[in-house]
């Protein structure tokens, strides 16, 4: 998966049919050249105001970490034992550092991703930090690092879940793949973890949900107004996971407030962030999620993209108005490689930012 955003990977596996077949195109853009007037907010839950303030932030970390880091697998089976996981140096302040010194304003962080491990002690399963080799909760430091360092923190959490399944069926089940779905215990225990994420740290800036459409649209939209009522100001990614900046499926990750563009931001005009969807007109900004160097979790010889590759995806986000969450995964050791950091402060001297 290390050249494929999520949705390749699904279809390359087989599982195109959860991919749902209602996508939209962008649909309804204001004129050429001109900005969004207050005249028209549309019928997104969040204000014109509100939204043109996330996009000003821009440019932000994803922390891609967790147990794929120990495993050596973006999407492992969920067997490996909690004590896996086990950072030696574990420095989460340095990371958030390095985001700040780079010119970042915000920072996301993989809280759960598919191995189902979780960087804080939740309730809800014995799979997290409490019982690994590194019992730091993770999330309550990447929070207080944020406050520190003036970085505005935002969570991810992976609906697909190879551990803590509760009779559901994962993308990676063979066979099935196609009909991967999750039961109504499954979406409880998300719900609750969701919550402690959401109650337990402080506000949170924004709010990723990966892997929506196996949630099914009910839940999904319960989901999306349970987020909002535990904390209102918070911007919810659901992800669509399409590198072309004009498709969105949504049946698949429907509601949403921003729409993602994996790995890559795709020549040919400008972003379109006034689009109908069912019949109603909405301004959804977007995010363009891509990793430093080729895979989202650290992977020993990946190096950062070239210099001038980089200062150019990022200044292409910056004249489409679309924000840049770039992936800097931390090591085995818990800390970002030299070189990653090296990469960010000469990015941010090319960028001129």
């Amino acid at each position: 998966m290390a050249n494929m955003n999520r949705r390749e990977f699904l279809a390359a596996a087989g599982g195109a049919s959860i991919l749902a077949p209602s996508i939209l195109s962008a649909a309804g853009s204001p004129r050429p050249g001109s900005t969004p007037g207050l005249e028209e907010q549309g019928s997104q839950r969040l204000s014109l105001r509100k939204l043109q303030a996330w996009e000003s932030w821009k440019y932000g970390m994803f922390i891609h970490f967790g147990m794929s880091t120990f495993v050596g697998d973006e999407l492992p089976d969920g067997l490996a034992p909690a004590s896996t996981y086990s950072p030696d140096k574990l420095d989460v302040d340095s990371w958030i550092k390095i985001a700040r010194d780079a010119g970042m304003t915000y920072a996301v962080l993989t809280t759960k991703h598919v191995a189902g491990h979780c960087l804080w002690p939740t309730r809800f399963t014995d799979y997290n930090v409490t019982h690994s080799g590194n019992t730091t909760d993770a999330v309550a430091a990447f929070v207080k690092a944020c406050a520190k360092h003036g970085v505005k923190p935002g969570f991810y959490y992976c609906s697909w879940d190879n551990h803590n399944r509760f009779g559901s069926q994962t993308p990676s089940d063979k066979p099935g793949f196609a009909s991967a779905y999750t039961t109504s215990v499954y979406q409880t225990f998300q719900t609750n973890q969701i919550t402690e994420l959401l109650t337990q740290y402080g506000p949170i800036a924004e709010m990723w949900v990966d892997i929506p459409g196996i949630l099914g649209r009910g839940y999904r939209t319960f989901l999306y107004r349970h987020i909002i009522e535990n904390q209102p100001d918070c911007v919810i990614m659901m992800n669509n996971g399409f590198y072309d900046k004009d498709r969105y499926d949504a049946a698949y990750a429907w509601p949403s407030d921003i729409i993602a563009i994996e790995r890559g931001l795709p020549a040919g005009g400008a972003f379109s962030k006034w689009r109908e969807i069912e019949g109603r007109r909405y301004y959804i900004p977007g995010e363009v999620c891509d990793p430093l160097g080729k895979n989202w979790f650290f992977v020993e010889g990946d190096k950062p993209r070239p210099d001038a590759d980089l200062a150019q995806q990022l200044n292409r986000c910056r004249e489409n108005r679309i924000n840049f969450l770039l992936d800097v995964p931390p090591d085995k050791h818990g800390l970002i490689p030299a070189p990653s950091r090296d990469a960010l402060l000469r990015l941010r001297k090319n960028a001129k930012l």
